[in-house]
């Protein structure tokens, strides 16, 4: 599907979050570093801990936020409500007022209507494009992340450490306006009969909320997908990391380096830039690679991919802590983001194929509780890190990855046996 015959919300869309999100990618991998700063290791971790309980209640209330209210409206009060959030941040960051408690409430705050803009949005798109087409037009919002992701950690790194204000204040403008231009320039998607569905049957936000908690306990008696939930989690919690205890570590124990010399002439970088490098070498080789390694282990047994993939997470998480050397760390993000491409094409098609047909909507759901519970854990690694030090730290998330090597072994083994039972 081609550009020129988009619908004009998702046009109008593409253009305001690509510049939202790079604006947004100049300070988030950073604000792990702010809050170990402000707080220590130990309360910022359980902090972070904290405020992710209240984006999984936002998260598992999206879509039905989405259904009652609409797309559109779900989308503005999101954007809104980020723009308000980041302003109040960056007030709190100011030459005026420097406040962290206060920034951190609206880093939660800012999460929240972020788990909330999700859901709609990616509603908006299955609402005006056919089935067909959908996958390519994700893939562009995937693409344009991507590239969010590479350009904002390099400005980032030269811009953050000395204009951490101004950065919040542009964030904070930018989601404000992307809010009013939808408000003024899109239309609603969601189908009449649907929003009008959900309000005859007359269910408050915390009786949906209970009913989907009791679906996915049904769920998860289901012990293949529950093997398959526990792994995941594993491996979700290792990936945060980039977020987490990465940029700390790399603050606190890489010294300034070189990256290039040619004769008299060399390119220096120190923690926070060296930090913004990798996050960027992430999305670059996100970017760049996620069409061809996809095809590449397409030719392989899931169980294999899923397996190896472990494996290769936890080895990453080692030569991580193994490393102060810029250039080794360079290795282990590309050892780290092959590790997260292995698997990026193939999970949703294998979760259908664990699904049953006429619970396939309520499994996707529930899959999602990989990441929503390994965001939840993930910043406890920041405080580990004062019990046991960075490389300890380090070897334990790798132990913890390859561990998910052996509960996906164990999956797919039932899995198989159970799919030789039913043939």
């Amino acid at each position: 599907m081609r550009l020129k015959d988009w619908d004009n919300n998702l046009k109008i869309r593409l253009g305001g979050e690509s510049l939202v999100n790079i604006t947004f990618w100049m300070f988030f991998p950073f604000l792990a570093i702010f809050f170990t700063d402000a707080f220590g290791k130990t309360a910022a971790g359980l902090l972070l801990v904290f405020s992710q309980v209240f984006s999984v209640v936002a998260n598992l209330l999206g879509g039905y936020f989405a259904d009652r209210f609409g797309r559109k409206t779900m989308m503005v009060i999101s954007s809104i409500g980020q723009g308000l959030s980041f302003l109040v941040f960056a007030y709190a960051s100011s030459p005026w007022y420097d406040s962290p408690w206060l920034g951190f409430i609206c880093f939660t705050a800012v999460s929240i209507f972020g788990s909330l803009y999700w859901p709609a949005s990616q509603a908006m798109v299955a609402d005006v494009v056919s089935e067909k087409d959908r996958s390519s037009v994700f893939a562009i919002f995937y693409t344009s992340t991507n590239i969010a992701v590479v350009i904002g950690p390099i400005l980032g790194g030269i811009f953050y450490a000395d204009h951490r204000f101004e950065l919040l204040l542009s964030a904070g403008v930018l989601n404000a306006l992307l809010g009013l231009v939808l408000y003024k320039w899109i239309s609603e998607t969601a189908p009449a009969y649907k929003m009008h569905a959900v309000s005859e049957n007359n269910m408050n936000w915390l009786r949906f909320l209970l009913h989907q908690l009791r679906d996915y306990k049904v769920i998860l008696q289901d012990k293949t997908f529950l093997l398959f939930i526990l792994a995941g989690v594993l491996v979700a919690q290792t990936f945060m990391q980039l977020d987490l205890l990465i940029p700390v570590y790399v603050k606190e124990t890489v010294a300034p380096q070189t990256l290039f010399a040619i004769a008299d002439w060399s390119f220096d970088m120190e923690g926070e830039q060296i930090f913004g490098f990798l996050i960027a070498e992430n999305g670059f080789l996100v970017a760049l690679l996620t069409i061809v390694i996809t095809k590449w282990m397409s030719a392989y047994k899931e169980k294999k991919v899923f397996v190896l993939s472990s494996i290769i997470y936890g080895g990453s998480m080692i030569m991580f802590g193994l490393n102060s050397w810029i250039w080794g760390l360079i290795l282990a993000m590309a050892v780290f983001t092959f590790a997260e491409l292995m698997t990026a094409g193939i999970q949703q098609g294998f979760i259908s194929k664990l699904a049953p047909d006429n619970m396939r909507g309520q499994y996707f759901a529930a899959a999602s509780l990989r990441y929503t519970i390994g965001r939840m854990v993930a910043p406890l690694a920041i405080p580990m890190t004062e019990w046991i030090g960075y490389f300890w730290t380090f070897v334990t998330l790798g132990l913890l990855a390859l561990f998910s090597s052996v509960l996906f072994a164990l999956m797919f083994r039932r899995f198989e046996k159970e799919a030789r039972l039913t043939a």
